[in-house]
């Protein structure tokens, strides 16, 4: 393949997404062209704009097909001419199955990353379907995968919505490279290593990123960790479960190991990740020149809501040491918090707040947990090998430096900038980061940071996620004793009442989770009725690759333990167990004394007054 040529890095209002647009910018074709399963928004809130942006800032020219359709005759695959270096394929900010579906396999009406919430723009497995067309169409193009979709499904994992164990999603869709996580620097190291004239074939050395390979790897060494064959996972559930458990302890370390695992003839490859980002790398990649604005092709066709929701939100760090069982974060994202400067942050802040379309609401300053912000270990060389899946459960690790201190000062220079005049955080909280399990303060800056948070920052009502209230439950989901849920909310109550605000906590539950049974969703009843809340944020619990929960669903153990666990998994089981959520409501309550009486635990019904 001939290298593209190196262009200044000049940057675009808008990147071009269809011929006539890049014959305007004198372009006849593009070094890199990206297909994402979303609306293309110019917005450091959506992945397929940052990597668009840090490869036009490396010199690349960037053409973007957005949810381009695949049920023609392929014409939106075809219309450009094959990009000079590579294609990229991303679903877009969620995985296509959690976007199409709900908990119950049921199709959903809406899509917030599609003009007018459009539902049907993109299809089940959208980075699979992509990139076989793709393949087929232009089979001497190199094609890299990214996104979440892809780095969930880089090795054997569990699809739940078809049932079944697949292997790596670089087996079905013949990529030649993957890219897990925050991709932005291993997919310019690899764009500038192929405008020099390296083949993509022998790029099988950069940090993040997973290929396939024909040669074998024969066993685990220091410098690898050899998983048991997708074959073997299809035969025997234990190996599939024992997979995950070295997976997850090892991309817990800072310093981590290759990990191989053979599928077919083939060998996947995935390497370890780069080094958390220091601020001048996370700096840089939000500093980029973004519109902060759909591409204009949709002026005219409905709001984005996705966009809608994050526009005027600023990321602050990436990463989450929580470890919930449930989670991505940690497997996406990773474990380590990579945080921005606060110059950085203050001067987006700025940029938003000089926006004439500004109304003056800053609906977030956070990341995937809001309060990990500067958030590490006080010894590094302790993390290096250190196998905790959570730096916080069951308590906080004492190597951690859990000082709120400069996210408090971060949000004080924050609220001095002229055109802002409220700033409320929208990421939820980790309270297990402000009072530990004997109702103490953390750190001697985790209750200021609590009343500064609720004085200044709630809007009326903070969102919390306790998740559940049965210890045993807790336990496997790594989350604290919900104890701690209502010894913070005696301390939220309490100032408040100080400062004179009606404001309120609405925790957060799931239902059918993994070892949750029907006492202890009555449980969870019991205690919601002695705290008299009634529930709005609730969900019924749904597997997603790569999680420690899903791994239980699917093997009905606990893969450090082998110990079976009770999962419930028929329709049935999950809908009475939602029930429980609504007993405040009179159609709910007939519901569930029914369900109740059809499973012969008329117990739980008088327990529960139905």
């Amino acid at each position: 393949m001939k290298p593209a040529a190196k262009h200044n890095a000049t940057p675009l209002q808008m990147f071009p997404t269809s011929v006539k647009e890049m014959k305007a910018l004198g372009w006849d074709r593009a070094d890199v062209i990206l297909f994402s399963g979303d609306a293309f928004v110019d917005h450091p809130a959506f992945g397929a704009a940052v990597i668009a942006r840090v490869l036009e800032h490396a010199g690349f020219r960037v053409a973007v097909v957005p949810q381009p359709n695949w049920r023609d005759d392929l014409r939106d695959f075809k219309k450009l001419e094959p990009p000079a270096l590579f294609f990229g394929v991303t679903a877009g900010n969620m995985d296509s199955m959690v976007n199409h579906y709900t908990a119950n396999k049921r199709l959903r009406s809406n899509d917030a990353y599609t003009p007018g919430n459009l539902a049907g723009q993109r299809p089940d497995y959208a980075v699979t379907v992509y990139s076989k067309i793709l393949k087929s169409l232009h089979p001497e193009t190199p094609l890299i995968l990214g996104g979440i979709e892809a780095s969930l499904r880089r090795l054997t994992h569990y699809d739940y919505w078809s049932d079944s164990l697949k292997p790596s999603i670089l087996i079905d869709t013949d990529a030649d490279l993957l890219v897990y996580g925050n991709g932005e620097l291993a997919i310019v190291e690899i764009a500038k290593r192929m405008h020099m004239g390296e083949a993509i074939s022998s790029i099988t050395d950069i940090p993040q990123t997973g290929y396939r390979t024909n040669q074998p790897a024969k066993e685990t060494t220091d410098a690898m960790v050899l998983l048991g064959s997708y074959e073997e996972c299809l035969r025997d559930k234990k190996v599939f479960a024992r997979n995950f458990a070295f997976t997850e302890t090892e991309t817990n370390k800072l310093e981590q190991r290759r990990i191989a695992e053979q599928s077919g003839q083939s060998w996947i490859v995935i390497n370890p990740p780069y080094p958390p980002a220091t601020h001048e790398q996370l700096d840089a990649v939000y500093d980029l020149p973004y519109t902060r604005r759909p591409h204009p092709r949709y002026q005219g066709k409905g709001p984005i809501t996705a966009f809608e929701m994050i526009k005027d939100s600023v990321t602050i760090h990436r990463g989450c040491f929580g470890g919930c069982s449930f989670c991505t974060i940690a497997a996406h994202q990773g474990k380590f918090i990579s945080s921005r400067s606060q110059e950085s942050v203050l001067s987006e802040l700025h940029r938003i707040a000089d926006d004439p379309d500004f109304k003056g609401h800053i609906t977030d300053l956070g990341g995937p947990s809001a309060n990990m912000y500067e958030m590490e270990g006080v010894d590094l060389e302790q993390c290096a090998s250190c196998e905790r899946a959570s730096c916080i459960f069951p308590a906080v690790c004492p190597n951690l430096d859990a000082s709120h201190a400069p996210l408090m000062e971060l949000y004080e220079k924050a609220r001095q900038i002229r055109g802002i005049k409220k700033i409320t955080i929208g990421s939820g909280i980790r309270y297990d980061l402000i009072i530990d399990r004997h109702n103490k303060p953390v750190d001697e800056s985790s209750l200021p940071y609590l009343e500064q948070l609720v004085v200044n920052h709630v809007s009326g009502r903070l969102k919390v996620a306790p998740e559940h209230t049965s210890d045993k439950v807790l336990k496997l989901l790594r989350k604290p004793s919900f104890k701690m849920f209502k010894n913070l909310r005696d301390r939220f109550n309490e100032i408040c009442e100080r400062h004179g605000l009606r404001q309120q906590l609405i925790p957060y539950f799931i239902s059918s989770l993994p070892a949750s049974e029907l006492d202890d969703m009555a449980e969870l009843s019991d205690q919601l009725r002695e705290l008299g809340m009634n529930l709005e944020q609730v969900q019924d619990f749904t597997p997603t690759p790569m999680t420690l929960a899903s791994v239980e669903y699917y093997t009905g153990l606990d893969p450090y333990s082998m110990k079976e666990l009770f999962i419930p998994r028929s329709p049935k089981e999950k809908k009475t167990q939602q029930l429980f959520f609504f007993l405040y409501k009179k159609e709910k309550r007939e519901e569930l004394k029914k369900a109740l009486s059809e499973s012969h635990r008329q117990d739980i019904a008088r327990r529960l007054g139905l």
